[in-house]
């Protein structure tokens, strides 16, 4: 991430190098008067000691601002700038201070650089005496009458910087639409960390829609939160989980604005319009910030991000010139401010342009990039020989496409700058081509022609070395496969890197499928060992109705899923009825029997370790990020559908593997009833699988959230209890939740019997966990955080607040209220029974 303060190798030499050593103004420490000036290293502090006002200069940068900081972050930080367009020189012969009314900067040669700009009209007193400058507490500078000091009423503010904001939106202050005027208040991003200058992205309120939208250099616009619902933005459904911040809409005669407070006013946070193009949400803790969200999420999603002829990638760095191109401003890329663009670094010939019967620039094909939008034209022309020549034709052209594959013969052809060019990886299907005009002078060029001639020579002597070597390959085999025992009779290559197994090979090498691993909906699985003693776990496929072709197509795409947490498919087997896929096999078998402990568990099983709690945590998140990878990283979203203890296996370093992935898309949409009658998966499904409305990646948030609580709890989330009762684990982890108790006595008990694994645990943690898995299987899916909403969390980037409890679980917590006041009530009685007493002049009875 990006960070919006300049970067240097020692944070002790950069605070003294950002900021001055600095004396604060003797006379009175939070304010300027008429009669006193700020200069030099001196500034002015708020009365909790929360913010400092005083000169800086930025990095390297000799020229010095008027700015506002953090005093209690170590990591200098600034909130607010005066004089962001004209900075000053020296800042000893520079002054701030009150004049004819106005709160002005003077630089060294006595000019006046940036004023507070109020007229006579809307201040009454034009004496300097009369007026002060104060820091509050909050960050906010403003400017008001010496009578009016000990008022705490914003009204009597003749001027303030929660106004006149520049890139840091701090609590308490306002992003408003200034009705009288229909003038919207912006939120402008730096120019660079050296730069305090306005950038090109910015911030602004649409009143209309209710919502925020970034632009890029005050025109296109990029992104939008979406309308405000009156809790949240619903293009940022991350502010369901938000503990900190309290978000409200004023809509009045003279503005409409959002501001925000914090819960805890002890938090130090801060909105940022980030040098990025991105908007940014942090809070300071112990040692730096952490962010809560940004927006956009991808850094490409940025409008122009890499300016004039870059292009972005996801990738670091995210900009790169294009091919012939040089950066127009190196230093400006180096403070990553990729704004200027590229320039080209050869001058292009247009002779044809001209008339000529020759031309001397050509086109660099680039492949899997985006079109841009700006300056595009489409063109009719008859094959993509014409649409070239069509660019030829003129001087301003500057790139073309041609897609001439099955809508009819489309040229396109961009005039001037490319802007918004974006760089996808290999393969994906948003990627197009485009045919960048070059010089034919350019070194692309030639490089392009002499690894042509290299490639033939070097071409023409691998073909004859390859020839050779597949004629004695061949004799190779003919004698080994004459030679060879029976073995693998069938193994060979499929598509990617997938190998074909015959079903007698895979019967032979796990001994006729006697040692079971484990069962589930799509088939039971066992352990196998290949002739170079592999081990490998081979999945039995139940309910499979494919034809040869689908199956191997559709495996062939699961083949080529690999992510550390996700279990890889080595293999498989098709023949006839027979569906089987081969799997690494994991030393550590799967999470459930790790967790519960069963009268059926193998002696082995009974035996394993207990998983301490980093493991657990680990396991969690490890989880998590397999899904993100399957719902959001692959072409095309895989659903898992049966996400539960059973299907998570362990490696020998406990890194938990997601294994079924895609084997929901191969037994078809049917599954469903499949899963229902599987043993322990009833617990597990989403109440939109009863419902039969559309599943969505949502369904595996619900099944992770369930799984979470009995990764937390070492038990089944549903189980019996001595008195005959039946016990639902996330009703009682909600219940403790709501009522603020003790979550580590919701941890497995056998790590809190035990001292070494109890101090082991972390009471942040365990919080953490189960409020995510409570947001986890809310009734709504809405309502449920994505699966990378989740990684952030467990990372800890984003917060999470305490969840509504899902009406699934009310019912649940409403009895279990009920049995402790039946159980309260009969304690009491017995503390305090109701005794009879008998007077023998009067039979009546009292207590």
């Amino acid at each position: 991430m990006m960070i919006i303060q300049p970067l240097f190798l020692c944070p002790f030499f950069f605070f003294f190098f950002y900021f001055p050593i600095y004396s604060s103004l003797a006379d009175a420490a939070d304010s300027i008067s008429g009669n006193q000036t700020l200069s030099g290293d001196q500034t002015i502090v708020s009365s909790g000691e929360n913010f400092v006002l005083g000169f800086f200069h930025p990095g390297n940068s000799s020229r010095y601002y008027i700015g506002i900081w953090y005093k209690k972050v170590e990591k200098p930080t600034i909130v607010w700038v005066a004089n962001r367009e004209t900075p000053v020189l020296d800042k000893n012969s520079s002054h701030l201070r009150i004049l004819d009314g106005n709160l002005v900067l003077l630089n060294e040669a006595g000019s006046q650089v940036w004023s507070t700009s109020l007229s006579s009209t809307s201040n009454t007193s034009t004496s300097s005496s009369s007026v002060v400058a104060v820091l509050l507490d909050n960050g906010n500078l403003v400017l008001r009458r010496r009578d009016d000091v000990g008022s705490k009423s914003n009204s009597s503010f003749l001027w303030e910087s929660f106004n006149n904001i520049a890139d840091t939106w701090l609590p308490g202050g306002k992003l408003a639409y200034d009705k009288t005027r229909n003038k919207s208040q912006l939120l402008i991003s730096w120019k660079n960390s050296q730069d305090p200058a306005p950038g090109l992205y910015s911030l602004e309120l649409d009143p209309v829609q209710r919502q925020y939208i970034i632009r890029w250099n005050r025109s296109e616009e990029y992104w939008s939160s979406g309308p405000w619902n009156g809790q949240i933005f619903s293009g940022v459904p991350e502010m369901r989980l938000n503990y900190i911040y309290d978000f409200s809409y004023i809509n009045d005669t003279e503005e409409s604005y959002f501001t925000y407070s914090l819960y805890n006013p002890s938090i130090i946070s801060r909105f940022v319009m980030d040098i990025s193009g991105q908007i940014r949400q942090t809070s300071w803790t112990n040692s730096d910030w952490n962010l809560f969200w940004s927006q956009p999420r991808q850094q490409c999603e940025v409008y122009s991000y890499c300016g004039a002829f870059g292009s972005c990638n996801q990738n670091m760095p995210f900009c790169k010139c294009l091919p012939g191109f040089r950066p127009n401003s190196p230093n400006d890329w180096d403070l990553n401010d990729f704004s200027g663009g590229c320039a080209r670094e050869m001058a292009l010939d247009c002779n044809y342009a001209n008339g000529s019967s020759s031309s001397k620039d050509k086109f660099l094909m680039r492949s899997y990039v985006s079109h841009p939008v700006i300056g595009q034209q489409s063109l009719p022309v008859a094959d993509s020989a014409e649409c070239q020549l069509s660019c030829l034709n003129n001087c301003s052209c500057t790139a073309y496409a041609y897609d001439g594959n099955g809508n009819g013969n489309a040229c396109f052809v961009w005039h001037g700058e490319l802007i918004n060019l974006q760089q996808y990886n290999e393969g994906d299907s948003n990627g197009k081509t485009i045919y960048l005009r070059l010089s034919a002078s350019s070194p692309e060029f030639a490089a392009a022609g002499k690894d042509d001639h290299k490639g033939l020579m070097i071409g023409s002597i691998l073909g004859a070395v390859v020839a050779i070597l597949v004629v004695a390959a061949i004799l190779m085999a003919v004698f080994w496969r004459r030679t060879r025992k029976p073995t693998i009779g069938s193994l060979k290559g499929a598509e990617g890197s997938l190998l074909a197994f015959g079903y007698k090979d895979l019967q032979n090498v796990t001994k006729n499928f006697s040692d079971k691993l484990g069962g589930g909906g799509f088939g039971s699985v066992f352990k196998g060992t290949l002739p170079d003693s592999t081990i490998i776990a081979v999945k039995k496929l139940e309910s499979i109705s494919q034809g040869e072709k689908q199956f191997r197509t559709e495996v062939s795409t699961i083949g080529t899923i690999q992510h550390v947490n996700l279990v890889r498919l080595r293999g498989f087997c098709s023949e006839g009825n027979n569906k089987l896929l081969v799997y690494d096999y994991m030393e550590n078998g799967s999470l459930d029997s790790h967790l519960f402990n069963s009268s059926n568990e193998s002696c082995s099983n009974s035996k394993k370790k207990v998983l301490g709690w980093k493991s657990r945590y680990n396991i969690a998140l490890g989880v998590a990020r397999g899904l993100v990878y399957l719902h959001d990283k692959c072409r095309d979203c895989i659903i898992h559908c049966d996400i539960k203890p059973e299907n998570i296996l362990l490696d020998a370093e406990l890194c938990p593997k997601v294994a079924d992935f895609g084997l929901a898309k191969l037994v078809g949409r049917d599954f469903s009833r499949v899963l229902t009658t599987m043993r322990g998966t009833r617990g597990y499904l989403a109440p939109e699988w009863i419902s039969g409305v559309a599943i969505t990646a949502k369904a595996d948030v619900y099944s992770y959230g369930m799984m979470v609580f009995e990764l937390v709890s070492g038990r089944r989330n549903s189980e019996g209890s001595e008195d005959g009762r039946m016990k639902f684990f996330p009703s009682q982890a909600a219940r403790v939740m709501r009522d603020g108790g003790d979550v580590v006595g919701l941890v497995d008990r056998r790590m809190t019997e035990n001292m070494e694994m109890e101090m082991e645990i972390a009471e942040e943690e365990v919080g953490k966990m189960l409020r995510v898995a409570c947001w986890c299987i809310q009734d709504d899916e809405s309502s449920r955080p994505s699966m990378s909403q989740v990684v952030q969390i467990l990372e800890g980037l984003v917060g999470v607040n305490v969840p509504p409890i899902p009406r699934a679980l009310q019912v649940f917590i409403q009895s279990a209220d009920e049995e402790e006041e039946e159980e309260e009530a009969e304690t009491k009685n017995k503390e305090h029974p109701i005794v009879f007493f008998t007077d023998s002049s009067n039979s009546t009875s009292s207590s």
